[in-house]
């Protein structure tokens, strides 16, 4: 079997093959040859972080290739966590039980599978067709199954422990939805079922009703379509296109400049980084660095929380934990030129496995290209009108995933000042229900109809929960070395000078106080706004002569979209249990292999408390004085009170942050770019130019 070039390059499809049939084999050992073995993943089982800086320098050997597999049998219901050593002649080099009560993530064919399983189930259909008086012949292409994982709100949960052996269930609940066709929107026609699918036993095992609702006579009439092929259907949204613009062409008739070498390592400008990619975290960025010196070790997504706030029932049990129960990765889209891009664009696709551990390629998974970003620095010498301008270029290294009804966009940005950004978009479509108990007047789904307690109205009877979307970023920080330190860095009123001890007899002095972050829990942080509140990870033993102070980065919260809350649910609910991650927005930790997801390896049914919380239990130090190898997780989110504006399909909410230099240069990285040219730039002299006409033309003519 051929090696890739590098210790950190994805598994290809052989590796996964000859991985998945390594671990069948072992399994089929405890059980019968027609039991079936159904692969959760089959992934890199990326080399420790040790390993991998002796084998950069040259002091250690190649790191082992490994593959790590989830895999269960799914008649016993046991699932086991394998290491799988590759080469000529693959072998298991460690197997593990998933622990007693937790399920592994939901492959895209556990998703389909609930979903068949709902359709073939005689009792809700009949339900389905009583209730709505629709066609049972139609449920094949009409009845949309939308799988959810089961985040219970109560330890007493019937589905848990409905199996008379006492097995724990692996659970999907599925949001119902009716269709004419496929560019018919279904969450414009929410059906009042939610059946609970267990899907090692392969059959609904729980099935609950809106209390009280009724369905509305006019409910599955209604059409509110984006499609292009259903416009014209519209109930009472435009039935046309507008007519288009003139073309506005990204162009680059010489090319990208960015090179790509050695599988993904990527350099461009100043920047150099290495691509991978996975079921879970999708992209992720290893070992970034400006002109040669480090700045990132290793930065992904590692977690999602998306609570929806409605007590009434079913929805106390509505949330997800996307990227723990689904994997972005694996909800990755194919992405489409001049559309998801523009310009000269590089894709990379992705390898990954099915259930049957068979591999498969989503092609163009990642998009790589350039994008001018406006004024980068500019200054006009007013004496004399003469102007220097600089225009910003960026690369963008992206991909997308479609987690069921919601499209998460992501986006890493490489500027040409030394800083990186990440920006996460979010569209789709909102998911929806019928009115609760209660909230409904005539029953018709008409301008009747009362307003939901916990939600807003985006279409004729249709309620969108308000809900929110809080997200954890893995930052392993390395600037300009593994030796880091943390300050949170707040901007006050009344600050005191560095040495003239003189508290501030004018009251016009505020400046930067630093506070640093020793262990643990005393960098569990919030954002705060009032004070600018910034977090600087410096390296003590690298100096800047210009400050001669230690050189740094700074995370900057909340540069993209507005400023947001942590999780607003209550301590006792279990959503806040399991996602405490994103009740804060700044946890740090000393560096640990093992300690990768904020919310726990195991997010579906899993236990509360997992991840951060426990790690942080005991306190450990960042390191001291001299610094450490640290991780920055950084939670922050969208709270989103849905509009009528945000149906049927959602223009995008931003959210993001920046990690800038921070003394980490001597002055402007940026200064040496070269004067911009105009080729491509007209001037639209239709009215007259108005700067010419009031006489205010600099004396260089701008």
């Amino acid at each position: 079997m051929k090696t890739p070039t590098h210790p950190l390059d994805d598994l290809t499809a052989a590796e996964i093959t000859a991985a998945a049939a390594v671990v069948k084999a072992a399994l089929l050992a405890d059980a019968s040859d027609d039991d079936e073995i159904r692969f959760s993943y089959v992934t890199l089982a990326e080399p420790a972080k040790l390993a991998m800086a002796a084998y950069v320098t040259g002091e250690g050997p190649v790191p082992p290739r490994q593959a790590e597999v989830i895999a269960t049998i799914v008649s016993k219901m046991d699932a086991y966590i394998f290491v799988v050593n590759l080469g000529d002649e693959p072998s298991v080099a460690s197997k593990n039980p998933v622990p007693e009560g937790c399920q592994p993530l939901f492959s895209p064919d556990d998703c389909f599978l609930a979903e068949d399983i709902v359709k073939a189930d005689e009792a809700v259909c009949a339900e389905i067709a009583e209730r709505y008086g629709v066609d049972p012949a139609d449920f094949g292409t009409s009845l949309i199954c939308d799988p959810w994982s089961v985040h219970v709100a109560t330890p007493d949960f019937e589905p848990l422990k409905w199996r008379p052996d006492g097995r724990a269930a692996r659970l999907i609940q599925c949001f119902l939805y009716w269709r004419t066709d496929e560019a018919d929107n279904q969450y414009a026609k929410p059906i009042d079922l939610l059946p609970v699918v267990d899907l090692n036993a392969r059959k609904v095992i729980h099935c609950s009703k809106q209390p009280g609702a009724t369905p509305p006579k006019i409910g599955l009439k209604t059409n509110v379509n984006y499609h292009r092929a259903s416009l014209e259907t519209n109930s009472y949204l435009p039935t046309k296109h507008r007519l288009p613009m003139k073309p506005l062409d990204v162009t680059q008739p010489d090319g990208a400049n960015f090179n790509v070498a050695d599988g993904r390592v990527v350099t461009w400008d100043g920047w150099s980084m290495r691509l991978g990619f996975n079921y879970r975290e999708g992209l992720v960025i290893h070992d970034a660095r400006f002109e040669g010196r480090s700045v990132m070790k290793r930065a992904s997504l590692v977690e999602m929380a998306v609570p929806y706030a409605d007590p009434n029932p079913p929805f106390e049990r509505k949330c997800a934990f996307d990227v723990g129960d689904y994997g972005l990765g694996y909800c990755a889209d194919s992405l489409e030129l001049g559309c998801d891009c523009l310009g000269h664009i590089r894709y990379f696709d992705a390898v990954l496995c099915d259930s049957r551990g068979e591999p498969y390629v989503t092609k163009k998974a990642i998009c790589m290209h350039e994008e001018d970003m406006g004024v980068l620095w500019k200054h006009v010498e007013y004496r004399n009108g003469h102007n220097e301008a600089r225009r910003a270029r960026r690369l963008v290294v992206s991909f997308v995933a479609t987690v069921v009804n919601y499209e998460y966009l992501f986006y890493w940005y490489f500027n040409q000042d030394g800083s990186m950004e990440y920006e996460i978009k979010l569209s789709g479509m909102l998911s929806t229900n019928l009115l609760s108990a209660g909230e409904r007047v005539d029953g018709e789904g008409g301008a009747n109809d009362g307003a939901p307690l916990h939600g807003v109205l985006v279409a004729p009877g249709v309620n969108a929960q308000v809900h929110q979307h809080m997200f954890c970023a893995r930052l392993d920080v390395e600037v300009d070395g593994t030796n880091n330190v943390v300050d949170e860095v707040d901007l006050v009123t009344g600050c005191v000078g560095k040495a003239s001890g003189i508290r501030d007899p004018f009251a016009n002095a505020f400046g930067p106080v630093k506070t640093r972050l020793a262990t643990e829990r005393a960098a569990v942080r919030v954002c705060d706004q009032t004070k600018a509140r910034t977090w600087r990870v410096s390296n003590p033993s690298v100096i800047n002569p210009i400050t001669n102070e230690s050189v740094g980065y700074k995370l900057v919260p909340f540069t993209r979209g507005a400023s947001q809350p942590v999780l607003l649910t209550g301590s006792e609910c279990a959503v806040t249990k399991k996602g405490e991650f994103a009740t804060k927005n700044l946890w740090v930790t000393p560096h640990t292999d093992s300690e990768r997801f904020p919310a726990g390896e195991f997010t579906p049914q899993g236990a509360p408390g997992q991840g951060l919380p426990k790690w942080t239990e005991s306190d450990r130090s960042l390191g001291g004085e001299g610094g450490g190898d640290v991780v920055l997780w950084h939670a922050f989110g969208v709270a989103h009170v849905p509009r009528p504006e945000d149906f049927p399909c959602m223009n995008v909410e931003h959210v993001g942050f920046s990690f800038k230099p921070d003394g980490f240069f001597k002055g402007n990285p940026a200064i040496d770019l070269p004067p911009p040219t105009m080729a491509g730039s007209k001037e639209d002299t239709s009215a007259g130019t108005c700067c010419a006409a009031n006489g205010h033309v600099g004396a260089n003519g701008h």
